[in-house]
């Protein structure tokens, strides 16, 4: 979230997008239209969100970078996609992917793994 202050020419905007993307995580529980929360039967979910945890990684080590060459263009792209995760991916997801069969009761599903 802080790659954003660097990120962006006015200190204004950078403050709105360091508040925005701290903010967002207050909404996610909206955000997910999936009836389906576990992500254990989301196979698409499951993708996008290792490639969400890539991208926090990448902007985390980019925030470490100075601010020149393709810094900013891989920071600008990686923040783009942390706030289309939120805003968009999510949303669509809940309508669009199909779930795997879910079990009648979260203990059916623990204890089958045990045999």
């Amino acid at each position: 979230p802080f790659t954003d202050v660097v990120l962006i020419d006015s200190k204004l905007g950078g403050v709105i997008a360091m508040f925005g993307s701290i903010a967002v995580l207050f909404f996610l529980p909206w955000l997910d239209t999936s009836k389906v929360r576990s992500a254990r039967y989301r196979p698409l979910f499951k993708q996008f969100f290792w490639i969400f945890a890539a991208v926090c990684v990448g902007l985390g080590w980019l925030g470490s970078k100075p601010p020149e060459g393709i810094y900013p263009t891989l920071s600008l792209i990686g923040t783009i996609w942390y706030f289309a995760h939120f805003l968009i991916i999510l949303p669509v997801l809940g309508w669009v992917e199909k779930t795997k069969p879910v079990p009648p009761s979260i203990a059916d599903a623990v204890l089958a793994e045990k045999h």
